[in-house]
């Protein structure tokens, strides 16, 4: 099948040719009714003699009268056509352009969507463990038996849930108390008291609450890339029982994301030219096809306050973007799905 952009191409193309050729017949058609008056005008002062050859100058003159009337009528006629043939394919195109970006647009809410759901199952998973009676009773006797119990309790999580990186009980002066992973990440005593979601899962009004976290490289666990989600640990496990500390999990965002952005359904020769990207509410990348600029990358998108749509830029990429739809008690974090494609080479 032909190349929509070809047969646009070709039709300018064709119009530029059409406006030289019937400009050079003009020239040329010009320089032969000159001719043919300096005839005219010899024939005329040669008298008798020049009685033949003014006929025909005349009818050079004449011919070259039909060629003006034809290429006038011919550059008006073509003229027109063809601008209007470049039109409708101008139009075509744009209007092939603006289903294409509606459809990557709707590849971007897929991607964001996709997020928000998992993200909601984290949201459910740290308030439902929060209330685990080892978990819980970690911070109520305070003993290492019962911080090594609800370690093991934490581990036994972690091998069904391998989306997780470690899960951490901290107390309520800051110091995390136990942990899944003990071999791997040694933080057990270590303080976390300043970390934004420690503070603000203590805050939580109760149990139904949660807080999650901006996508981070922690240091504790090697500098990996995760998403934090917290709440706070309460007495008995009860709702509005009193604040014991917090459950903290880590999200391993990096392999979960990239199995995201680079499962949109894009054709091969689409995905030579195009980008998907996560990217917050400032407008950090968190997640990239290509696998560059991720948490250190700002990709400035322009919404114009839409929820979704898409864009051309100054570059003459297409620029689709979804915002974060939320999934039922999970609201989102002003998170956009975005896919940067490039115009064909």
């Amino acid at each position: 099948m032909a190349d929509p952009q070809e047969i646009v191409e070709l039709t300018h193309q064709v119009r530029k040719l059409a406006k030289g050729k019937i400009s050079d017949i003009n020239d040329i058609n010009r320089e032969t009714t000159f001719l043919a008056l300096n005839a005219l005008i010899e024939a005329a002062r040669a008298g008798e003699a020049g009685k033949g050859f003014a006929v025909v100058a005349n009818r050079v003159k004449h011919v070259a009268t039909r060629i003006s009337d034809i290429t006038t009528a011919l550059n008006k006629e073509l003229a027109g056509s063809l601008s209007s043939l470049s039109d409708l394919a101008d139009s075509m195109i744009e209007r092939m352009r603006s289903h294409e970006g509606q459809r990557y647009a709707d590849l971007a809410l897929n991607m964001i969507d996709i997020i928000d759901r998992n993200l909601y199952e984290r949201s459910c998973d740290v308030r439902w463990w929060a209330t685990d009676s080892a978990v819980v009773d970690c911070l109520v006797q305070g003993s290492s038996q019962a911080q090594g119990h609800a370690s093991h309790r934490l581990s036994v999580i972690l091998d069904s849930y391998t989306v997780y990186l470690d899960l951490w009980i901290v107390d309520a002066t800051g110091t995390v108390v136990a942990n899944g992973r003990p071999d791997t990440y040694v933080v057990s005593g270590k303080s976390v008291a300043d970390a934004n979601w420690f503070k603000d899962a203590m805050k939580t009004s109760s149990g139904s609450d949660f807080v999650a976290g901006d996508v981070q490289a922690l240091p504790q666990l090697r500098n990996a890339h995760v998403a934090t989600y917290a709440t706070a640990i309460r007495e008995h496990g009860a709702i509005d029982g009193r604040q014991l500390g917090a459950l903290v999990i880590f999200f391993d965002w990096a392999p979960q994301a990239s199995a995201v952005v680079n499962g949109v359904r894009l054709t091969d020769d689409e995905w030579k030219r195009t980008r998907c990207i996560i990217i917050d509410s400032a407008f950090r990348v968190l997640a990239s096809s290509d696998g560059k600029g991720i948490l250190n990358e700002q990709f400035r998108l322009v919404t114009e306050d839409r929820k979704s749509g898409f864009y051309r830029s100054s570059d003459g990429r297409t620029i689709s973007f979804a915002a974060t739809p939320g999934y039922e008690s999970y609201r989102g974090l002003g998170w956009y799905g975005v896919v940067i494609q490039a115009p064909p080479a």
